[in-house]
């Protein structure tokens, strides 16, 4: 089979590897569609050291192929939804509820992390039965595919955000995963939603998805602005999706007192991330930083296919490339640089 792989620090392109096998409890699924997410271009710039020949990707749905002989819940043919996250749901970790650090630290990322991801003809899933889930015939490839990270990761924002109802929340950058954190928030009954973004384009669909006030940082200062919008309180929620330590910061500044700093960033630069010593009380304003690894597993999955099914959401809107899985070279190229306004690419493999 086709695979497009890591070939070292900074280099990408396609090769040839064997189709993978399914053990008693994995499947091997047919790819149909994928997106290309950033954090695989962290990946191919070292953000996690370096790898060689390591197939990229971690979002994808397809079509059953083979399926180990304990598998119980799927059979060739069977159209899914694999999560971006596939834990071992034996391992202490997921059993003491933190199924995304299984085995280690984000040990529940596999693909493109500690096996080959997404981006081949083919790929593998282990613990089949808990890692994949059916995808309604109502949802089509492409919609399903959001599933696998830009929801799960986008409504923990907000999910571990702990937002009131009728409440206050902030949510710096617009990019897919901020926002779904937009929708999160939406979805979660915010009463002011604030999205930080200088983007025109990321600014319309922020505003489509349920922000109230856009706040431009190249035009003021997005901090005083939010003050500002909140009467100088700031606001209950904060939430941090790009990874930036500059906007991390700013969290710090705009969240009020008893409130929630919700960290969904990925934070591919630097040695550190610092933490404003007097917008954090000196260490004591009772406000809380929460982090998280993108949901895995299939009840996560089932229920956000359901919001897609009943049109809760329309994720397909971010869409704004679609390249045949012979061009991804391409597609990788303006997601790495950011060319072409792209917000999110699509691979078709058909």
């Amino acid at each position: 089979m086709k695979a497009f792989v890591m070939k070292g620090m900074g280099r990408v392109g396609f090769t040839d590897k064997p189709i993978p096998q399914a053990g008693v409890d994995d499947a091997v699924i047919r790819t149909t569609k994928a997106l290309i997410c950033t954090s695989d271009s962290h990946t191919v710039h070292g953000a996690i050291g370096p790898r060689e020949d390591l197939t990229l990707g971690h979002e994808a749905v397809g079509i059953v192929h083979e399926v180990g002989s304990n598998v119980k819940l799927f059979r060739p043919g069977d159209r899914v939804l694999v999560g971006a996250i596939t834990p071992d749901w034996f391992d202490v970790a997921s059993q003491a509820g933190h199924s995304s650090q299984s085995g280690a630290p984000l040990g529940g990322w596999k693909f493109s992390n500690t096996k080959d991801g997404v981006f081949a003809e083919y790929f593998h899933v282990n613990d089949a039965d808990a890692n994949m889930a059916h995808i309604p015939d109502s949802v089509p490839d492409e919609m399903a595919v959001y599933c696998a990270d830009m929801l799960s990761t986008g409504f923990m924002g907000a999910e571990n955000g702990h937002i009131p109802m009728g409440g206050t929340v902030a949510i710096f950058a617009q990019g897919p995963v901020g926002l779904m954190a937009t929708v999160g928030a939406r979805l979660s009954g915010a009463g002011l939603i604030i999205a930080v973004e200088s983007v025109p384009a990321r600014q319309e669909l922020a505003l489509k998805y349920g922000a109230d006030v856009i706040v431009d940082f190249t035009k003021e200062d997005a901090v005083q602005a939010i003050l500002a919008l909140t009467n100088g309180l700031g606001v209950d929620t904060a939430i941090e999706a790009l990874g930036s330590d500059a906007t991390f910061q700013n969290c710090l500044a705009v969240t009020k007192p008893g409130g929630f700093i919700s960290n969904i960033g990925y934070h591919g630069d630097g040695e550190t991330v610092h933490i404003p010593r007097v917008a954090w009380g000196v260490g004591m304003a009772e406000k809380t930083i929460t982090t998280g690894l993108c949901p895995g597993g299939r009840l996560r999955m089932e229920r956000l296919l359901r919001l897609l099914e009943m049109h809760r959401v329309d994720p397909t809107l971010m869409t704004t490339h679609t390249f045949a899985f012979s061009e991804l070279d391409k597609a990788f190229e303006i997601m790495d640089k950011k060319r072409e306004g792209v917000i999110k690419p699509l691979i078709d493999f058909s």
